[in-house]
């Protein structure tokens, strides 16, 4: 089982150029070579399941770092039929549910969601995901500069993040507190969780 994060950036053409830059390196980062952005502001990118939602977060974390950007994510998990060269045409289950969770974020008015072929899996995570996002759709810029640090140098000190992004300590502190990011990281690994025990099945 894998992950297909669908997306596309909010707004887009009343943003300056730079978030493509930023989308670019954050794909990088947690896709490796597997990404390819299209129709100018969307994107696909493929991880792996356990990593679905941590992925999602950083590339959340990632374009809100630019003043009124923001993300809307889809995120499917099955398996891939079809390899292709191209992302975007390559067949399987993964992209149906990835297409279908996109397709929902407007009905549902929320910027996350995730399918699989487990409703009740989904159920407890979509419930999930839309508490968190209460948190994460209001972050500043620097409350997402900071959990982009915190993902970036997962295990590191505070007081290290504090020299990383030239803050104090005492506003990294702050600013992590303020986007919630220890709640979202439980939230993330209770997802990983709940995903074991659904494949170990």
């Amino acid at each position: 089982m894998v992950c297909i994060i669908t997306g596309d950036i909010v707004g887009s053409r009343k943003l300056k150029e730079t978030w493509l830059e930023g989308l670019k390196t954050a794909l990088k980062k947690v896709g490796g070579h597997k990404w390819e952005i299209y129709r100018g502001d969307s994107f696909q990118l493929e991880v792996k399941a356990e990593e679905a939602l941590k992925s999602a977060i950083y590339l959340k974390a990632c374009i809100r770092t630019n003043k009124a950007a923001d993300v809307r994510m889809g995120v499917g998990l099955g398996n891939i039929k079809t390899k292709r060269a191209k992302l975007t045409e390559a067949s399987g289950d993964v992209f149906v549910n990835s297409g279908i969770a996109f397709d929902r974020l407007k009905q549902s008015k929320v910027n996350l969601s995730i399918k699989t072929d487990f409703p009740q899996f989904d159920e407890e995570i979509n419930v999930l995901l839309k508490l968190s996002l209460i948190a994460m759709d209001s972050w500043g810029i620097v409350a997402a500069e900071m959990v982009k640090h915190a993902l970036e140098h997962e295990n590191i000190l505070q007081s290290e993040l504090a020299v990383i992004s030239g803050r104090t300590q005492s506003s990294v502190s702050e600013a992590l507190k303020r986007a919630h990011f220890s709640e979202i990281m439980e939230m993330d690994k209770l997802f990983r969780k709940k995903l074991n025990q659904l494949l170990s099945v």
